[in-house]
């Protein structure tokens, strides 16, 4: 252990760097071998009698062929253990199996600590989707090297192995990689002014027919915008494609009003926007504006029924930007509203309602789990190994 006299010297400080690196790798492999451990002890046999009964639990693939099945449900408490997201322990246990069942020569080298664990991590996540015999033939030339192999020598020690084993995949990716068409809207790097970024690779054909529209509606806002550039009306008249005698203009803002900066929230897009743009959108010819009422996030909304009314939908929404099971971020938007104590028990109301996506939804009803609401955003989640987990 190091001492208080051990770091008065610069050797001293430097032993006990090198010792806690050593502790740190040491740790490391540890929680490797545990979450190993930890599928062993729910294979897929454990959930067949809950798996009769449609929408419980079910086996789970997290590693590729020949490596064992796990119970689906027993995920997520292993990924709070680890501190992560329910996906995210989900990769990292499927990285583990994959790694011990399908990769052994590796996994001798990670135990013995001559490959850190996030390097086997990066072998193991491209293996998964090999076949037995192009796994074994990545673990028999990758594993003595790994501890100074690429990324770069990694992908080609794949795909050599996928060109070998599995021909029919390896010409099914190289044509699915030579497919490079999308369009991206980057709507997570809108400017303060509102500005975003579309870029986009199409084939001729579609290029060719979307300059001719975009140039003909761009040549008719030339009527009622004279004073613009080309450029800035070609940059309109994208939102003006399709049919342009109406369109409805769909964004959350919040705005503190007792704040000075003169900037909009826009929640849709987890970004910033100035009042005065906000403004410009609104008043744009042929958009349609609906304004709802400011909600109250503490005043106790109820219905009598099971579905909660819109209002009480959004407000529960505005409460909770996400899931409530611990770590989960997924957009309370797209999840269910759920009833913490069950209905007809437990009301439909602000108090009694909560968003859960739908993993965590079925973790909930069919996994063994059960949470209470501690505070106005606080919750606390108990699992089937009777440990709590509290979400703020």
């Amino acid at each position: 252990m190091t001492t208080t006299a051990d770091l008065d010297s610069p050797a001293g400080v430097l032993d006990a760097v090198r010792d806690r690196t050593a502790d740190l790798i040491q740790v490391e492999i540890d929680r490797f071998r545990l979450a190993v451990e930890w599928a062993v002890m729910h294979p897929a046999e454990s959930v067949l009698h809950a798996a009769m009964v449609d929408g419980t639990e079910d086996e789970l693939a997290i590693a590729g062929p020949g490596a064992p099945l796990v119970a689906e449900f027993c995920v997520a408490e292993l990924a709070l253990a680890l501190g992560m997201s329910t996906d995210a322990g989900k990769r990292y246990l499927g990285d583990a199996v994959e790694t011990r069942y399908r990769l052994p020569k590796l996994w001798s080298r990670v135990m013995r600590g001559e490959v850190p664990v996030w390097k086997a991590r990066q072998v193991a996540t491209r293996t998964i989707g090999l076949s037995e015999d192009a796994a074994g033939f990545v673990d028999t030339h990758v594993a003595p090297v790994a501890h100074r192999c690429s990324y770069a020598q990694i992908d080609r020690a794949v795909d050599h192995a996928r060109d070998l084993y599995d021909p029919d995949e390896a010409e099914a990716r190289r044509a699915e990689q030579t497919e490079h068409r999308n369009v991206t809207v980057r709507l997570g790097d809108v400017t303060t002014d509102g500005l975003v970024y579309i870029e986009a690779t199409t084939d001729l054909a579609d290029a060719l027919a979307f300059e001719a529209q975009l140039s003909t509606k761009a040549h008719d806002l030339l009527e009622h915008h004279p004073h613009l550039p080309l450029d800035v009306r070609r940059s309109m008249a994208l939102g003006h494609l399709g049919d342009a005698s109406s369109r409805e203009l769909v964004i959350h803002t919040h705005h503190d009003t007792s704040s000075t900066d003169g900037l909009v929230r826009v929640d849709n897009t987890k970004s910033w926007i100035t009042v005065e743009q906000l403004g410009e959108w609104c008043q744009q010819e042929h958009t349609r504006v609906t304004i709802r009422p400011v909600l109250d996030l503490n005043e106790h909304l109820h219905t009598d029924r099971y579905e909660p009314t819109d209002r009480l939908r959004e407000q529960v929404i505005q409460t909770h930007p996400t899931c409530v099971f611990p770590r989960c971020e997924r957009p309370s938007r797209r999840c269910d509203l759920d009833h913490i104590t069950e209905w007809p028990e437990g009301a439909t109301d602000s108090l009694n309602l909560a968003p859960l996506c739908r993993g965590h939804h079925r973790l909930k009803t069919h996994g063994g789990w059960t949470y209470t609401r501690t505070g106005h955003r606080t919750f606390d989640w108990t699992s089937p190994h009777g440990i709590t987990y509290r979400r703020t």
